[in-house]
C-alpha cells in the first residue's frame, strides 16, 4: 500500500511541480504565495499531521535544519510564513525541468565541488536577506535516515558569522518514514517539528558546535523513544 501511494505522489508531484513552475514564472512577484498554495496542498494530499514543540521566531535571519526527506522542505514552508530562500545543491538547480522549482522562486544554488562556492553563498545569501528572505540550510550537506545526526558542514557557520546572523535551529522528526523518495513509500503520519532557542551567531563563540550538538542529542532521544 506504501509503494501505491508513493506512486501516486510521484504522479501527482510531477503533475503539480509543473503547474507551479508555470506560475512563478508568470507570477514573479507572487512566487511565495504561489509555493505557499502548494505546500498546503503537498500536506493535505500527504496525508500530515503536525506536532510542534518550543517557538518559531520568524524573525531569525537563518533557519538550519537536520534533512532526510523531501518532505523537510515542504512541512517548513508550509509553517513558516516568511519567504523562505533555501540554499540547495548545484545538481538539484542543473536537473532538466524540475531544477526549475529552485531558478523559479530563486532559490540560492551552490556547486560544493568549486572553492568559490562559498564566496557565491555569501553574495547570493547577502541578496536574498536584503530583500527580507530569510535562508534555509541543511548543515548536513545531505539526507540521513532520519536516526542519526551528520557532521554540519561549514557553510552555515560562515554566513552566519560574516553576516551577523540569529538562527532558528529545528530537528525535524518521522518525515523519512512519511516520504522516502530512495525507497519509493509513502503512509501518512505525524511530523514532530522541535524548535530549539534562537541563538545569535558570533565568530567569538562555539555557538555553531553547541547547536549541533543539541540537535544531534535531540534525535537520538527521538529514536530510541521511536524504538520502544
Amino acid at each position: 500500500m506504501a509503494r501505491i501511494r508513493a506512486l501516486l505522489v510521484v504522479i501527482q508531484f510531477s503533475i503539480t511541480v509543473a503547474i507551479t513552475i508555470f506560475f512563478m514564472y508568470t507570477f514573479r512577484n507572487h512566487a511565495h504565495k504561489v509555493i505557499k498554495i502548494w505546500m498546503k496542498f503537498q500536506v493535505f494530499f500527504l496525508g500530515i499531521k503536525l506536532k510542534e514543540e518550543g517557538k518559531l521566531d520568524e524573525s531569525c535571519d537563518l533557519l538550519i535544519l537536520n534533512h532526510q526527506s523531501l518532505l523537510d522542505i515542504i512541512v517548513m514552508e508550509y509553517i513558516h510564513s516568511r519567504n523562505l530562500a533555501w540554499v540547495a545543491k548545484k545538481e538539484i538547480t542543473d536537473l532538466p525541468f524540475f531544477g526549475h522549482i529552485i531558478k523559479a522562486p530563486r532559490m540560492i544554488s551552490i556547486d560544493r565541488e568549486n572553492k568559490a562556492g562559498i564566496v557565491k553563498l555569501l553574495k547570493e545569501s547577502k541578496d536574498r536577506l536584503s530583500k527580507g528572505r530569510p535562508i534555509a540550510i541543511f548543515p548536513e550537506g545531505t539526507r540521513t535516515n532520519g536516526k542519526k545526526l551528520l557532521k554540519f558542514k561549514s557553510g552555515a557557520k560562515i554566513i552566519a558569522n560574516k553576516l551577523n546572523l540569529r538562527v532558528q535551529p529545528a530537528v525535524l522528526i518521522n518525515t523519512k518514514n512519511i516520504l522516502d523518495s530512495q525507497k519509493l513509500t509513502c503512509n501518512p503520519g505525524i511530523v514532530k517539528v522541535i524548535y530549539l532557542e534562537p541563538v545569535q551567531a558570533s565568530k567569538d563563540t562555539n555557538w555553531f558546535e553547541e547547536t549541533e550538538n543539541k540537535m544531534r542529542e535531540i534525535i537520538e532521544q527521538e529514536s530510541k523513544k521511536n524504538e520502544l
